[in-house]
């Protein structure tokens, strides 16, 4: 299928926005980033005509012609399914239920428990600090780390990425996270095998131009 208009609407710094940049990068698909800033005024996610696109007011949202996609697992399925070479997901069904594991364990189980809204919740309803905001944030993403760090830890499934030796969805969802952990200082120094295949992703050019920093609506210096 022809690629057409791509447009995903992003915000530079949304780990689930940034998964579904690597995985678009990886395909070689070409697209449109439509900035949605999460914070600015109160946030744009909740204004329309953002809002009319995902009830949710959530980013990432995929317009692919007049599809209207949303849910960043969703939308890298779609993309594998959509275009299938280079696959973003391995050729049994059992190592394909493995990397939606890995995924799922990343995007349902850590990012949920940090990410922007729920953060915003703590401080502008219960008024909790900062500095117990971030020990949340920590706390989480170092349960889901340990758990991921066994997973991959000498399987024989693992490669030089999540699994095997190409980049899967999975390898979409870890480094993102490993970005946010960075940022709210997490020690990354117990997760040998996930600070590998991090550095074996981000060597890549399709990892490389979805980073944050290097998104159109980061701020300049970021």
């Amino acid at each position: 299928m022809n690629a057409g208009s791509i447009r995903l609407y992003s915000y530079w710094r949304s780990s689930a926005a940034y998964r579904v940049r690597i995985a678009l990068n990886l395909k070689g698909l070409p697209f449109e980033t439509v900035a949605v800033h999460l914070v600015r005024d109160g946030g744009e996610q909740h204004k329309a005509p953002f809002s009319d696109l995902n009830p949710q007011e959530l980013v990432p949202v995929l317009l692919h012609g007049n599809r209207i996609l949303r849910q960043s697992l969703a939308i890298m399925e779609y993309l594998d399914e959509t275009w299938p070479t280079p696959p973003l997901m391995p050729a049994t069904a059992r190592d394909r239920q493995r990397v939606r594991a890995i995924s799922q364990l990343i995007a349902s189980d850590m990012h949920p428990l940090n990410n922007l809204r729920v953060l915003q919740f703590f401080e502008n309803t219960w008024n909790v600090p900062q500095a117990e905001r971030e020990a949340w944030v920590r706390h989480w993403v170092k349960a889901g780390f340990d758990a991921l760090e066994d997973t991959l830890c000498d399987n024989p499934s693992t490669g030089a990425f999540c699994d095997g030796d190409v980049p899967t969805m999975a390898d979409c969802c870890l480094v993102p996270q490993v970005y946010n952990a960075e940022r709210f200082g997490v020690d990354m120094a117990p997760y040998r095998t996930i600070r590998r295949i991090t550095k074996e992703c981000l060597a890549l050019d399709a990892f490389d131009a979805a980073r944050p920093e290097n998104q159109p609506d980061a701020p300049a210096g970021s």
